[in-house]
């Protein structure tokens, strides 16, 4: 990174990825938190208590404990750990996998009500003459019936629509709704909530906006999803040298990454999926898909009647959580913040700097806008690689002065540490993926960000910073 952007320069994007590593750590820590108020509810003989905000957060505090202080006492200690992490993720996820097709009613019938996701719970859009219809796609059963029989609803005007004086009433016809023009004047979302005997679906809300035309409305939630996931990769693909610099031979790191990346990822994409559509079929209690247990330790946490299995599961994840997320989000943003100021400070100084960042951070409001996180940090990391892969593979053509880049006044050194052409580079590519969030007509930039800002900052970077780049 020294060679594209400068050896003062690559803290800039140094420190980006390590802000996004601190979120990271956040989310991952506040998940192991869930899993000690899980297993502090069935200690206590009270699963209800795990649904508690402050025992969640009290929970999170603890593992964020354990956590900084593995990072004090040195990451060495777990490397054991480490070496457990993905044989039991491999095993819890396969347990999982096997309950869910069995209780399920089998793999065919469990795939089969993934038909279920597929649209939006509520859809709420306006009408030619100026009303408002309301179409609910509730969790229906085998004969196609939705298990809430009740609903409540409130309308957002001015203030956030408010569900404590609505009252409970049937479920309309085919669960659709209509109003006029006159009874939604003013209105721009609704909220609701539904009921099937003594049980409750969490609340639901949705914008008042055009539905999307069928058109290409396929192709670009998946041109979406994909941008999410690799902009979920793209944290360690600018740092995985970190790792991999400890392996024999680099044919050993290509080999390691090329299966054991791919093949575990797909593996537990499927499990995910698989395990989701089956808690629908077998929990009788969920009535709307955001309800459904969409993480293990949620799923886990529902074998409240079996104490001892399901606080050994929780503590089985929450070990693999702890290695997974001290070697992918502690290392990295630790070693950013040490190399800012080296001399003040150390590796565990960063750690715990990436620590504190993670509380600030609010993770667990993260955790509810997960997919525009995805998205907004893909669409800043994108423009980096571009830039990287533009300097060292076409430009440089893979050939560097080594000790150039550790030289104060050497080669890359550029205009006082900064190289000027990656900075404008990135700055484009940045900016006008972010642009798509406040222009609509630059929205498939954003929605495809890390691809878009790849593009435009590896084009841009070859226009303008080839000639400076090669002088050096």
């Amino acid at each position: 990174g020294r060679a594209a952007f400068g050896t003062l320069g690559i803290h800039v994007p140094s420190i980006l990825r390590a802000l996004v590593a601190c979120g990271w750590f956040g989310i991952q820590t506040w998940i192991g938190g869930l899993a000690i108020a899980a297993i502090l509810g069935a200690l206590l003989g009270d699963p209800a208590l795990a649904k508690d905000w402050w025992v969640q957060f009290a929970g999170f505090m603890v593992f964020w404990a354990i956590q900084m202080w593995l990072v004090v006492k040195g990451t060495e200690s777990i490397k054991w750990l480490e070496s457990l992490a993905a044989p039991l993720l491999i095993v819890i996820g396969m347990v999982m996998l096997g309950w869910g097709i069995s209780e399920g009613g089998g793999l065919s019938k469990v795939l089969d009500s993934s038909y279920q996701f597929s649209k939006s719970t509520m859809v709420f859009a306006p009408q030619k003459d100026g009303g408002a219809s309301l179409t609910m796609n509730l969790v229906a059963d085998d004969a196609g019936t939705s298990r809430a029989k009740e609903w409540k609803f409130a309308f957002k005007k001015d203030t956030e629509a408010d569900l404590s004086a609505a009252k409970w009433q049937p479920l309309p016809q085919g669960a659709k709704r209509s109003w006029t023009a006159q009874e939604i004047e003013g209105v721009s979302a609704i909220k609701a909530q539904f009921r099937a005997g003594t049980t409750v679906s969490s609340e639901v809300s949705a914008e008042l906006v055009e539905p999307q035309t069928s058109g290409s409305t396929p192709w670009m939630t998946y041109l979406l999803w994909l941008t999410a996931m690799v902009a979920f990769w793209a944290t360690l693909a600018l740092n995985i040298s970190d790792i991999t610099r400890y392996a024999a031979s680099q044919r050993d790191q290509v080999m390691g990454q090329f299966i054991g990346l791919p093949t575990t990822m797909t593996l537990y994409a499927f499990i995910g999926v698989a395990v989701t559509c089956a808690a629908i079929v077998i929990f009788p209690d969920i009535l709307v898909t955001q309800d459904a247990p969409w993480d293990p330790i949620r799923l886990i946490a529902r074998f409240n009647d079996q104490p001892v299995m399901m606080i050994t599961a929780q503590l089985a994840i929450l070990l693999a959580t702890l290695s997974t997320n001290i070697a992918a989000n502690v290392i990295s943003p630790a070693n950013s913040f040490a190399n800012l100021a080296p001399h003040r400070i150390s590796f565990r100084t960063g750690g715990l700097i990436t620590g504190v960042v993670g509380i600030v951070i609010l993770p667990w409001k993260l955790m509810g806008v997960i997919v525009g996180f995805l998205l907004t940090y893909g669409a800043i990391l994108g423009p980096v690689v571009g830039v990287l892969l533009a300097d060292y593979y076409v430009i440089r053509n893979k050939e560097l002065d080594l000790e150039g880049l550790y030289q104060a006044d050497g080669p890359y050194r550029y205009s006082g540490g900064f190289h000027v052409a990656a900075f404008v580079s990135l700055g484009l590519g940045v900016g006008l993926v972010l642009a798509g969030l406040f222009v609509p007509a630059l929205k498939p930039l954003y929605d495809m960000g890390w691809f878009s800002g790849f593009v435009l900052s590896f084009v841009t970077y070859l226009l303008i910073g080839r000639k400076s780049a090669q002088s050096r």
